[in-house]
Formats: C-alpha cells, structure tokens, sequence
C-alpha cells in the first residue's frame, strides 16, 4: 500500500497542477542519477533530478496477482545524464528505477508509483527508449537447469569442451546424434537424449534384443 503524506492527498484530490514526476535510477555499479519532467531541476530524497534530460513516462501496465508489470521511459542521450558510449558500455543494464509523483513546490511531498529494473534499453535518434519490468519479473526467470533432449550448452564453451579450432565455422543443432557423429564429444552432451517425450505415448516394446531394463546405451 502506499503511503502518501497528506498535504499530497489533499493536493491530490484538489487536482493540483503543481505535481510532476522524478525518476531516481541506481546503477548495478552504485552510481545514482535522478530526472524530471518538470520544467526546472528538483532534489527529490536528496538526489539531484535534472529537468533538461527530455525524461518522459511511456505506456505502463500493472499485472494482476503475480503477473509482473512493465512499464517505458524515453529520455535523450547526453554528456550530463545518459550518453550513447553508457549505453553501449552496458553501464545502465539491469539498473533500479525509482518512479516518483512530487510536489515541485514541496519536493518532500511525494509518493512512489513503482519500482523497477531497467530490462531493454535502444537508441532512437537522438534519444533512447527503455522497457521496464517490475519485481515480479524474477518470478518468470528459470533458474537452474531444465530437462530436455536438446543439449542446454553453447558450442565450444566450458561445458561443451569442443576445440573450435577444429570445427572452423561448424554450428551445432543441439542434439545427441549430431554431438556424437560431428564433433565426437558424446561425454560431454549436456542435454538428456533419452528422456521421455510426446511420443513415449505409443511407443511400443521392442522385438528382440535386450530387455532387462538396463541403460539403452
């Protein structure tokens, strides 16, 4: 629930045309920016919120229960806020962002919308355009490993262990039979060739052969 101070809710419900909004962004690195989108800079919660960054609110979107929300912001590429070499350094991946509702003339009245991670940032001219994803976002993440067929592993990597300069140029479907006859590193397959998929539904038991339940290798 949101706490509003309440002068602010009284602003508020008055429809008071002295309210902007002040972005505070956290960087993975520790370094902490603020904008506005009012016509002169604020300090908002100590941090200093520049009003010439071109700052703007996008489409936002709540989710219901444990669906994450999303949001955008669009600001413009400069040497005092966020620059192209920023950006391209990857300085502002995965940053914290803060979104505030302020009075401009009483910045210590104010009330946070929401919280979120900075998850897609691209240029657009002169400007740039980032994608916003909420808490629960995490919540949609996989971690850890998951079972399939296909092996999870990139080509030539340290689980994968094949030399690329022996393979120049090869690519790799990710499955066990190519793993084996191409580049003869069965040890190393990462995925889970054996396991029971769609068709395990009609399969049928073998005629002949061996069938004591061992390993079908």
């Amino acid at each position: 629930m949101r706490s509003i101070p309440a002068e602010l809710a009284v602003s508020i419900e008055n429809g008071a045309a002295t309210l902007c909004h002040a972005w505070v962004l956290r960087r993975t690195d520790g370094v902490v920016a603020g904008f506005t989108d009012h016509d002169r800079d604020l300090e908002v919660g100590g941090v200093p919120c520049r009003a010439s960054s071109g700052w703007t609110g996008g489409a936002a979107e709540s989710g219901v229960g444990l669906a994450p929300g999303a949001a955008a912001i669009a600001g413009v590429l400069d040497d005092d806020g966020i620059t192209e070499a920023d950006l391209d350094q990857g300085l502002f991946d995965h940053a914290g962002v803060t979104l505030w509702r302020v009075d401009w003339r009483r910045p210590d009245l104010k009330v946070r919308l929401w919280v979120a991670r900075l998850a897609r940032v691209r240029r657009e001219g002169e400007g740039f355009i980032a994608e916003l994803e909420g808490p629960l976002a995490a919540l949609e993440r996989v971690a850890g490993r998951t079972y399939g067929r296909d092996c999870d592993a990139q080509l030539g990597d340290s689980r994968c262990k094949v030399d690329l300069a022996s393979h120049p140029g090869a690519s790799c479907d990710k499955r066990w039979t190519t793993c084996r006859t191409t580049f003869g590193n069965s040890a190393n397959f990462q995925g889970f060739p054996d396991i029971p998929g769609d068709d395990f539904l009609t399969a049928v038991p073998v005629q002949g052969g061996r069938n004591d339940g061992g390993s079908r290798r």
